[in-house]
């Protein structure tokens, strides 16, 4: 039996596909192990949670985030290009292999609201909602703010630590790789942003 050349050059493509995706997923949960047992060396669960979901006010929850978004803010933390104490001391000797390792261990966890977090309003949730419309917070964010790249995961997200985000970004203290989310959150009020993180801290993760 023959086939065309075309086809078989398709079906060993197809192969050579499945090998890589194979060979990524390993490759990926060989890292998720190495940044499991780093986390624990370095204790990120004592302000992060033992399963990434954050138990400390104004400290996110790491699970589920992309990879990338924690690769992204590792590196800037490590270079001093974001300031947010603890963290900076805390990343300066990590190699580019750690904060790989690290991230692959946080996205591989499922997310999940903090345990301390209260059950929502429902007149804050409807403003929240119209609000996050309105920035069109879905479009980088995906329509149910699970995140992708180095954009983070915002549903189910401690609320505290979203709101003094939200605050950050409007008020240009938050520094970072660019400046579109402070382009967002200009000029809206404390209230409107209380609302917005009340809202997505309990859109389902």
């Amino acid at each position: 039996m023959t086939f065309p050349l075309r086809s078989l050059a398709a079906a060993v493509a197809l192969a050579a596909a499945a090998f890589l995706c194979t060979a990524a997923g390993a490759a990926g949960d060989d890292a998720a192990r190495r940044g499991a047992a780093l986390a624990e060396a370095r204790g990120c669960g004592g302000c992060h949670g033992e399963r990434g979901r954050s138990p400390t006010a104004n400290v996110p929850s790491l699970a589920g985030q992309p990879a990338e978004a924690i690769v992204l803010n590792m590196i800037l933390f490590r270079e001093g290009l974001r300031d947010a104490p603890p963290m900076p001391d805390l990343a300066r000797d990590l190699t580019d292999r750690q904060i790989e390792d690290l991230a692959a261990f946080y996205a591989s966890l499922p997310p999940g609201p903090p345990e301390d977090r209260g059950a929502p309003d429902p007149a804050r949730m409807r403003e929240g909602a119209l609000l996050a419309e309105r920035l069109n917070c879905g479009v980088c964010h995906l329509p149910d703010y699970a995140g992708q790249n180095q954009v983070p995961r915002l549903a189910g997200q401690r609320e505290d630590y979203l709101l003094l985000s939200l605050k950050g970004y409007r008020d240009g203290t938050r520094r970072g790789t660019d400046t579109s989310m402070n382009a967002v959150v200009y000029g809206l009020s404390d209230a409107e942003l209380a609302a917005l993180a009340h809202y997505l801290a309990h859109a389902p993760p």
